[in-house]
């Protein structure tokens, strides 16, 4: 009757085995899988899985959806109070709960002090961060610092929402209070787990965001969504403040080992662990689903073909591209009439063009696994003629390299060349970069801005853009500071939640792209141009509405717990 159960691992056995302490935290970091684009990179509905991890950049309006998953009702306003985009609630709470727990019970374990400390510095960056991810989607929520008794009174189960400032108020003082406890340095051997600096940048973000949010957003439901104007300073100094001591740390530089431009930019994202690398999240290439921590970016986003002959998911809108100016500084839109007229070559249309363009977009004759990719659309033969199927003169009528529904430009960055695209979905190796040092000195320009330090932004955008090869600039304002992060941060999970705190997503997310044809001409090899107008469809538009600032709570998360007001405007 002594023995004890094999079957089962007693609560007691936790709390006084280290290696168990080490694998409850493992298992909860797993559990948060929004580190990752915000979305599960394993969940398999219907048999439709792993498009996910592509859901961000396509409400983000950085990409539209060539094949794969299911998120265009989103993009087209349908979010309703039912909810369903980017949800992060009932796992944000589950794991919190866990998290609590073990800051209640692991300064009763048998580790050291100093163990302890640390233990109790990483539960709470993860549970900082959970409530981070919750805010910045619905605003105020119940904020739960204790494990919850089952039995209590229901006024103690069934919390109402605190503010949202108080939320973020939450997130940058549990960063405050951390930081002697986490690593002081970045070291191989953290990689992948919160140091000083992880918990830095969390901060530093938090802050903006909550800057951002007092400054364009407006007070509503007794302060549950919004800030008060008057508190943006303060929150942009605590951004500022984060930033510099991570600028000023001597343990990151930003990435710059190649002196071709091009490449260097592309490395940045696949050279593992790089000087860069603030927090990422490790992947292998095993594949997820059998033990490993693979995921499926490169099998998705790869130019045709990967494992199902399929490839290119997303096509990257062409008000995209031309957001990349040219090297000199100078606009980077092009003369539509003007590239409709006459012939092309790939050359003459790109031509110093900002290097990171070419190291974040794929297209028409942008070399890939020693060729070049195809994405002629139809062949104006040797009499003028067009040709849109089969072949000519033995040359396809379209190339091979893009998806049928494509619209002339693909996602390269992050994607990894030496990648055998053709082995199974969730094998990409390359590393999920949460935080990086190109990430911190843009926040640190904009909160700059804001504190009208302008020769600290000024300064701070000019190492991003000497980095990326192009020309410094002389004067800084609020738009340059958004548009280096539009082109430097391009695909990594920034655009929608910027737009969405800067309150410019009505205009930003409400537009219908366009996209580039390439038309082969047999005689000469050059291209003509067209414009392909208004991709999204002329029906269901793009639309984001006042009410998509903040995600709906949703209707069965009110019926449970009658103290959860609704988010304004959903009904």
């Amino acid at each position: 009757m002594d023995k004890k159960p094999l079957g089962i691992i007693s609560d007691a056995s936790v709390w006084n085995d280290p290696a168990l302490i080490n694998a409850y935290m493992t298992q909860l970091w797993a559990d948060t899988y929004i580190l990752v684009n915000e979305v599960n990179n394993n969940a398999i509905t219907n048999g439709v899985g792993w498009f996910q991890i592509t859901y961000p950049i396509k409400i983000g309006g950085e990409t539209r959806l060539n094949w794969g998953g299911n998120v265009n009702s989103y993009r087209r306003g349908g979010l309703s109070i039912n909810g369903g985009l980017f949800e992060w609630w009932e796992n944000a709470y589950r794991i919190n709960r866990r998290l609590n727990e073990f800051i209640e019970r692991i300064p009763e374990s048998p580790l050291d002090e100093a163990t302890i400390q640390a233990n109790l510095a990483e539960a709470r960056f993860l549970r900082a961060f959970q409530y981070f991810s919750m805010v910045k989607r619905y605003g105020g929520v119940p904020l739960i610092t204790e494990a919850q008794d089952i039995a209590a009174p229901e006024e103690e189960l069934f919390l109402p929402r605190n503010t949202e400032e108080e939320i973020y108020n939450f997130v940058i003082s549990e960063m405050d209070a951390i930081l002697d406890d986490l690593p002081q340095e970045k070291a191989p051997v953290r990689y992948g787990k919160p140091t000083k600096f992880t918990a830095l940048a969390l901060k530093c973000r938090a802050a903006l965001y909550a800057g951002s949010i007092a400054q364009y957003g407006t007070v509503q439901l007794d302060g549950v969504v919004g800030i008060d104007a008057g508190k943006a300073n303060s929150f942009y100094q605590q951004s500022y403040d984060a930033a510099n001591q991570i600028m000023t740390s001597g343990e990151f530089a930003l990435y710059n080992e190649d002196d071709d431009k091009v490449m260097n930019f592309r490395n940045l994202f696949i050279d593992k662990n790089n000087s860069e690398v603030i927090f990422a999240v490790i992947h292998d290439e095993v594949n997820s689903q059998q033990g490993g921590n693979g995921w499926g970016w490169d099998f998705i986003e790869t130019p045709l073909p990967n494992g199902v002959a399929a490839g290119n998911a997303d096509g990257v809108y062409l008000e995209i591209v031309e957001s990349f100016e040219y090297i000199d500084g100078t606009s980077g839109e092009l003369d539509r009439d003007a590239i409709t007229e006459g012939l092309w070559t790939t050359e003459e249309l790109w031509k110093d063009k900002d290097p990171r363009f070419f190291a974040s977009v794929y297209t028409q004759d942008t070399p890939w696994k020693g060729t070049t990719l195809d994405f002629h659309n139809g062949i104006l033969r040797a009499d003028g003629t067009l040709q849109t199927t089969g072949s000519y003169e033995g040359i396809l009528a379209m190339g091979t390299h893009q998806f049928s529904t494509g619209i002339g430009f693909g996602v390269l960055k992050m994607l990894d060349e030496a990648h055998d695209n053709t082995i199974g979905w969730g094998t990409s190796s390359t590393d999920f970069l949460v935080f990086r040092l190109g990430e911190i000195l843009l926040n640190y320009a904009e909160a700059a801005y804001e504190l009208n330090r302008t020769d600290d932004a000024l300064d701070a955008v000019n190492q991003i853009r000497e980095r990326a090869g192009i020309a410094a600039l002389s004067s800084i304002d609020r738009e340059k500071i958004r548009h280096e992060r539009k082109v430097e941060l391009l695909f990594e999970n920034h655009r929608y939640w910027d737009l969405r705190r800067w309150r410019t997503a009505e205009v930003e997310l409400s537009k219908n792209g366009s996209g580039l044809r390439y038309i082969l001409d047999y005689n000469t090899g050059k291209f003509k141009l067209e414009i392909m107008e208004q991709v999204d469809g002329t029906v269901n538009q793009p639309l984001f509405l006042a009410r998509h600032y903040y995600l709906p709570i949703t209707l069965n998360r009110t019926a449970n717990n009658p103290n959860l007001v609704e988010n304004p405007g959903y009904e």
